[in-house]
């Protein structure tokens, strides 16, 4: 096995080697839990009541025995909140993806993908078979030339992209997508994992961001593991789309389905959601001031309003260093590095997140101080 030895050699030669980073001990800046919500007392409680009754998992696949009415009650919630028809449970967001899209898109159909999408969407383009053709990030002319050049030769499309992405924070133009999808007769496809809970007035996500209402050719795909603070995912759309992923997506029907337990808990945080609309608001005041800051030590910081804040370093070793540095303040803000992100693109990923204490804030920003870009007064 000296190959693999040597692979890992390499890696750590270019500073792209990887360890796993317990996070006892530390105060997290870069979880993905952007409302708090995993830690909140009436979502472990409603967690809680459920496990009592149903143990720790479901046992089996949806289609065997595995799927329950907090499967259901979670479903219909899902789809209640994201304005549609209905929804679907997947075991993760790599698994909705993969089983959605391949149901979705055979090989005599065209694939349209955003060249920031996240890897599972990567992932499930190739898996459908069809052909895949990248549109320059966040460019709808690009995009409608490739259109304009490709969809009368296939028989189906689908246009596919992140509402919010998870590296860098920025925003799909959702009303863009949706248009060109109803011009050129395309599915739209849009992945909503960074964007349930938290885009939107009241979190409904990207469609509720741009004032636009959904339709039947449209597929919402979001997961439970972000701002809901849970585990899991769903893909949301109309009866027959529901239909067609139980019959069809094989991640689904081969995968053992969630606990019962992790569905009552997300369907709890959806309603905490609805009972608390300030939440999202809250959520960007908070990114914005966390952004001012940083800017004011003189970090390169892309800001889209998101809960994503991108402290841009470039080098993959400069990126370690600072992450490192932070480590021993007992501070996690992890280093994303290729191929997370583009080679030359390293940064560290913070994330705003209700939980954190003024007092957190004020430790994170004293640590940052110290490995500032700006020269010391």
């Amino acid at each position: 096995m000296d190959w693999i030895r040597e692979k890992l050699e390499e890696l750590k030669l270019q500073s792209l080697y990887r360890v796993r980073l317990q996070r006892e001990g530390l105060l997290d800046f870069c979880s993905n839990d952007y409302l708090g919500l995993k830690d909140h007392p009436e979502v472990i409680e409603a967690s809680i009541r459920v496990l009592k009754d149903y143990g720790l998992g479901s046992g089996a696949s949806q289609l065997v025995s595995g799927y329950t009415k907090h499967h259901r009650a979670l479903e219909e919630k899902l789809a209640q909140f994201k304005g549609v028809p209905c929804c679907v449970l997947f075991g993760s967001g790599y698994l909705a993806n993969l089983g959605t899209i391949s149901s979705l898109i055979e090989d005599r159909d065209l694939i349209l993908s955003d060249e920031l999408n996240h890897a599972s969407i990567i992932d499930a383009c190739r898996l459908s078979k069809s052909k895949v053709l990248v549109f320059r990030h966040r460019d709808y002319e690009h995009l409608e030339e490739l259109l304009q050049r490709e969809r009368k030769n296939h028989r189906r499309c689908l246009l596919v992209s992140d509402t919010v992405f998870s590296m860098d924070g920025d925003v799909a133009d959702v009303r863009v997508l949706k248009e060109l999808s109803k011009d050129y007769d395309c599915m739209l496809y849009l992945d909503e994992a960074h964007a349930t809970g938290i885009m939107g007035k009241s979190g409904r996500g990207g469609l509720e961001l741009f004032g636009e209402g959904w339709e039947e050719y449209i597929i919402l795909m979001g997961t439970l593991s972000k701002a809901l603070g849970s585990y899991g995912a769903f893909v949301c759309g109309s009866k027959l789309l529901c239909e067609l992923l139980v019959n069809k997506a094989r991640s689904l029907i081969f995968s053992t389905s969630l606990p019962p337990s992790v569905c009552a808990g997300a369907k709890e945080a959806i309603e905490l959601i609805e009972k608390y609309p300030e939440l999202p608001q809250r959520l960007r005041a908070l990114s914005a001031y966390i952004n001012e800051n940083l800017s004011a030590l003189g970090f390169e910081v892309p800001f889209h309003g998101t809960p994503i804040l991108p402290i841009m370093v470039y080098e993959e070793a400069k990126a370690l260093a600072i992450r490192d540095h932070l480590l021993r303040k007992g501070l996690l803000v992890q280093a994303i590095r290729y191929p997370t992100v583009p080679r030359g693109k390293a940064r560290l990923r913070l994330t705003a997140n209700l939980k954190y204490k003024n007092e957190e804030l004020e430790l994170l920003l004293g640590a940052l101080k110290e490995v500032s870009p700006l020269p010391p007064l």
